[in-house]
C-alpha cells in the first residue's frame, strides 16, 4: 500500500495562510511557521479593531455634537438630557450629522431643548 502523505491539502492550506500573510514584514510573509503566528496576531487585532471602530465612532459623534452645542451656548449633557426629557429619539450618528450638514436645523433642536 502506498503512502498518503495529503499534499494536496497541506500545500492548500499553507498557500492559504501565506496568501494572507503577503505584506507582513520580513519572514512573516515568506516563512510558513512565522506566518501562521503572523496571521494569527493579525486576526486577534482585527477582533478588537472592530470592538474599537464602534467606540472611536461615538466618542467622534459625542465630540462633534459638544463642539456646536457649546457654539450654541449649551453643553453635551444638558443636551442630551434635555433630549431625553423632551422624548426626541435622535441617536448620536444623527445628531452628529446633523450638526455638521443641517445647522440650523440643529440650532432649533437645541432652542427646544434647553427652553424648557
Amino acid at each position: 500500500m502506498s503512502r498518503v502523505t495529503c499534499a494536496v491539502a497541506s500545500r492548500k492550506r499553507r498557500k492559504r495562510v501565506l496568501e494572507r500573510a503577503k505584506g507582513f514584514y520580513g519572514c512573516s510573509s515568506k516563512n510558513i511557521r512565522t506566518a501562521y503566528d503572523a496571521v494569527d496576531k493579525a486576526d486577534s487585532h482585527a477582533y478588537s479593531g472592530r470592538k474599537q471602530k464602534k467606540q472611536q465612532y461615538r466618542q467622534l459623534w459625542i465630540v462633534r455634537i459638544n463642539a456646536v452645542c457649546r457654539e450654541l451656548g449649551a453643553n453635551y449633557s444638558v443636551f442630551m438630557n434635555g433630549l431625553r426629557k423632551a422624548g426626541i429619539e435622535l441617536n448620536r450618528k444623527v445628531l452628529a450629522d446633523m450638526a455638521v450638514a443641517d445647522p440650523a436645523e440643529f440650532k432649533s433642536l437645541v432652542a427646544q431643548v434647553t427652553q424648557k
